[in-house]
């Protein structure tokens, strides 16, 4: 990590003495489809699902954003607009600033920009994987790198299991791995059946997430 812990205080101080604190119930949009974003947003507790639709109509997931992250990155440093469409996947606190504001702070304390390029590696690293993850040639090596890499990020971790503690609809993860909800939905029963995952309401657990490494690596 290249900021420093006061570097990244300093950050959310920004947001917290000089924003507006924003809550958000599950599915509640933070940016609407179409909308351009009425500032910039720090996450403070929950998680962003951040998709954007394609030209079939589905929904097509780009990332998790999770708190202590910064959104909509780009669109606060660049100005660049995409159709990009961010909803609360749990309960949500949010602060948001202006982007002039945002903009006038970075500008006179580039010491700041600092735990943002953290974040953006961080961006870049997860995009980069979900390319990576494109090149396996079976649905359910996909699928299995989807999940290792998702509890990465998102797991926590008890014995042998690793509770993955957002939400993932068939067709998000279906459309991380390129492939249809149906045949995602199919190897997830495969998977469950056979005792590498149990599913509950869309919150997947690894049961075992040694043997998945294994059984991806085999």
């Amino acid at each position: 990590m290249l900021a420093t812990p006061e570097q990244t205080d300093e950050l959310v101080d920004l947001f917290r003495s000089g924003g507006q604190r924003l809550e958000f119930k599950k599915n509640a949009y933070i940016i609407h489809p179409g909308e351009v974003p009425s500032g910039v947003f720090y996450i403070e507790s929950g998680s962003v699902k951040a998709y954007d639709i394609t030209r079939y109509g589905e929904e097509n997931l780009l990332i998790i954003r999770k708190d202590h992250e910064v959104l909509p990155l780009i669109w606060a440093l660049t100005g660049q607009e995409r159709s990009v469409i961010y909803k609360a996947l749990a309960p949500t606190v949010i602060w948001r600033i202006s982007r002039q504001h945002f903009l006038d702070s970075m500008h006179a304390k580039p010491e700041l920009y600092a735990p943002l390029l953290d974040m953006a590696i961080e961006m870049y690293r997860l995009h980069s994987e979900r390319i990576l993850n494109l090149e396996y040639r079976t649905v359910r090596e996909r699928l299995v790198s989807f999940l290792l890499t998702i509890a990465q990020r998102f797991g926590e971790s008890d014995g042998q299991k690793v509770h993955i503690t957002v939400p993932l609809r068939h067709q998000d993860i279906a459309s991380s791995i390129n492939a249809t909800r149906e045949t995602t939905s199919r190897e997830l029963s495969t998977l469950e059946r056979h005792g590498f995952i149990s599913s509950r309401q869309s919150l997947i657990t690894l049961l075992d997430e040694k043997a998945l490494e294994e059984h991806l690596g085999s």
